[in-house]
This record gives structure tokens, sequence and C-alpha cells, in this order.
């Protein structure tokens, strides 16, 4: 089939890092990964607070320990993901066999998906926790705009996550319809 961006006529070329930069799917992981950074990183540098009548430090939203670690811990594994996905767009073209290039996009799809229930989780969780929070917790406003900053990236990374799914879900349907094309016309009936 020529011009088929999935099937098995593209794998085996030269690397073309252009070409990877240029896809949307890799544009959004991209974008997922900076994200990642910005709510963990946020928390991380900012999200304890230590007050001087306690010794202990803690967590800026709502003093809520399990907040700041879920925050923390769903930045941190959101932006390994991204990477192993971006890993796995980069070896994409190579991958010759559609079943394993539907194998790859069903599991892009469902990993996706749970990313973007976690974030979802993510934002109203901090989001809750940020109301709730108690003014005299934190007098002088001491991390505020990085409390902010991790609930907005974590709402902005629910639609980044679900964009990527939607993606996903497009790049199926192509894989499905060139296996399909495959079977009706193989390439020994072509002449």
């Amino acid at each position: 089939m020529e011009g088929g961006a999935y099937g098995a006529g593209k794998a085996g070329g030269a690397f073309d890092p252009y070409t990877l930069v240029r896809q949307p799917h890799t544009i959004l992981r991209v974008v997922s990964w900076l994200f990642s950074i910005v709510v963990f990183g946020s928390i991380v540098n900012e999200g304890y607070l230590n007050s001087a009548s306690e010794e202990e430090e803690f967590c800026i939203y709502n003093r809520n320990p399990n907040a700041c670690s879920y925050g923390v811990t769903v930045g941190v594994l959101a932006f390994l993901t991204c990477l192993l996905y971006l890993a796995l767009d980069v070896y994409f073209p190579q991958i010759s066999s559609v079943k394993d290039r539907k194998k790859a996009v069903l599991s892009d799809i469902g990993v996706s998906a749970f990313w973007a229930f976690l974030w979802f989780v993510g934002f109203c969780f901090l989001a809750n926790q940020w109301q709730v929070s108690k003014p005299k917790d934190n007098p002088m406003n001491e991390g505020t705009d990085a409390a902010r900053a991790a609930i907005a990236f974590s709402f902005f990374s629910i639609f980044t996550w679900s964009l990527t799914t939607a993606l996903a879900v497009r790049r199926f349907k192509d894989l499905s319809f060139q296996e399909e094309y495959s079977t009706l016309f193989p390439t020994s009936a072509q002449p």
C-alpha cells in the first residue's frame, strides 16, 4: 500500500528525527512530560512548609501529606511513562509486524487513558485540599504560587493525556485498516 504511515512498508527505514518531532502524538507526549516536571517539581521544591513552632515540615495542601505524596508520585511516574513512550515512538517505525504495532498502540491507548484518569483524580484532590487549607497554616503565603501551578498543570495534563489517547485510537484505526487491506489485497496479487 503506497503512502501508508503505519504499515510494514515504512518499517526498517532510517530514523528521521524531523518526522518524529512533527508528529502530533510526539508533541503531546513532550508537553505532557514538561507538565509532569512542573507538577512534581513545584510540590517537591515549595510544597512543604515548616513553621517556627513545629520541627517537622508539613504539606502546603491542608497539611495533608497524602496530597503532596500523590502529586509527586503521579508527576514522577508520568515523567517516566512519557520517556518510555517517547522511546516507543522512536522505535515504532522499525516494527514491521502489524500485529506488534497494534499491541504497541493498544498499550498506548490504555496507558494514556489511565494517566488522564490519574491526572483528573490528582487535580480534584489537590484542588480540594488547597481549597480547605487554613490561612493560619501559611500566614506569609509561602509556596502558594507553586501550589497553584501544580493544580493548574494537573488540570492541563488531563487534556494532554486525553488527546494522546484520542490520537492513539486514530492510529489504531489506521492500523486496523492496514491489516484488513493487506488481507484483502495481498501484495502478490498486485501487478
